[in-house]
C-alpha cells in the first residue's frame, strides 16, 4: 500500500489537471472545436492517469498491473449485470410515475430511440475506465480502509461531485448553467451505488463501469434538466431532478446500511453474491 499522502496527493492532482483542462475549455477554447473535445477528453480521463501514475511511482508495474486487474474482472452473477444496466432506467420510469400521479402529467421524455439505449451503454462502458480506475479502482479502497466502505461512499461520492463543477460552466454541454447542488445531491448516492456494486462483485471495475455507462447514457430518457437555467450556484430544478433526488437516496439508504453493519471491503464474485472478504 503507498504512504497515506498519497490519497491527498491523487485527489490534488486529479483536480489540478481535470479544473486546468475544463477551465481552459470554459475560458478560451469553444467545446465544440477538436481541441476543446481533446481537452475534455484528457480531463475526464485524469482521474485514471493520476490513480497510474501513483502506483507507477509507488509500487512499479506490478502496481499499475493490480490496479488494472479489476476491468477485465467479469466473472459476477447475471443479476449484478442487470443491476448495472438497469438500475438508473428503472429508477428514471418509477420517477416517471410519481410524476405522473403527484402532478397529473407525465414528464418529457428523451427523443433518443429505446433500443439505441443498450448500444450506447455498451459502446461507453469501456470509456468509463478513464474515471474508474481512479475513483473506484484506487480511491475507494484507500479510503474505505479509513472510513469504512459506507462512510468512503458518502465522502468519495461530495470528492466525485464537486470535481465536475467546471463543467457546469462549458458552454453547449448538458451540464452547463443546471443546479451543480442538485447535481451533487444526486452523484453521491450515486456513488454509494457504485460502492455497493464494487464489494458486492469482489472489486471489480467492470461492472461499476457498466453501471456509470448507464447513469451517463440513460439520463435522457426523462428529461429533468431545466431549458431556461437558473444557474450554476442555483437550487432551482424541476420536479423530475428532485423526484429522481429522492429515489436516488431512497435507494441508497439500505445500501448504506448494509455497508455500515457487515463492513466488508469487498465480496467474492459468485452467482449469489459470494462470501465476505477481508473487511476494513
Amino acid at each position: 500500500m503507498p504512504p497515506r499522502g498519497s490519497l491527498l496527493a491523487y485527489f490534488i492532482a486529479t483536480y489540478v489537471v481535470t479544473w486546468s483542462l475544463f477551465l481552459t475549455v470554459a475560458a478560451f477554447v469553444p467545446a465544440s472545436t477538436p481541441l476543446g473535445r481533446a481537452l475534455i477528453l484528457l480531463g475526464a480521463y485524469s482521474p485514471s492517469f493520476a490513480a497510474l501514475a501513483l502506483t507507477a511511482r509507488h509500487r512499479g508495474s506490478a502496481g499499475v498491473r493490480e490496479v488494472l486487474a479489476p476491468i477485465v474482472r467479469w466473472r459476477v452473477g447475471a443479476q449484478w449485470y442487470l443491476f448495472a444496466a438497469g438500475f438508473v432506467v428503472a429508477l428514471k420510469l418509477a420517477g416517471a410515475v410519481i410524476y405522473r400521479v403527484v402532478l397529473g402529467a407525465w414528464p418529457a421524455f428523451g427523443r433518443m430511440p429505446w433500443f439505441l439505449i443498450p448500444i450506447a451503454v455498451a459502446f461507453s462502458t469501456p470509456f468509463q475506465a478513464g474515471e474508474e480506475i481512479g475513483w473506484r479502482g484506487y480511491a475507494l479502497p484507500r479510503l474505505g480502509q479509513r472510513l469504512g466502505l459506507a462512510g468512503a461512499s458518502l465522502v468519495l461520492g461530495v470528492i466525485w461531485g464537486v470535481w465536475h463543477l467546471p463543467q457546469f460552466f462549458i458552454r453547449g454541454t448538458d451540464s452547463y448553467g443546471q443546479s451543480f447542488f442538485v447535481f451533487v445531491l444526486q452523484v453521491v448516492p450515486i456513488s454509494v451505488a457504485l460502492a455497493w456494486l464494487w464489494a458486492r462483485t469482489g472489486g471489480s471495475l467492470l461492472l461499476p463501469m457498466l453501471l456509470h455507462s448507464a447513469v451517463n447514457n440513460s439520463s435522457g430518457v426523462v428529461t429533468s434538466a431545466l431549458p431556461a437555467a437558473a444557474g450554476t450556484f442555483s437550487l432551482h430544478a424541476s420536479p423530475m431532478a428532485w423526484i429522481s433526488t429522492a429515489l436516488l437516496w431512497l435507494c441508497a439508504a439500505p445500501m448504506l446500511a448494509g455497508m455500515a453493519s457487515t463492513g466488508v471491503a469487498a465480496r467474492e464474485p459468485s452467482g449469489d453474491g459470494g462470501s465476505p472478504t477481508s473487511g476494513t
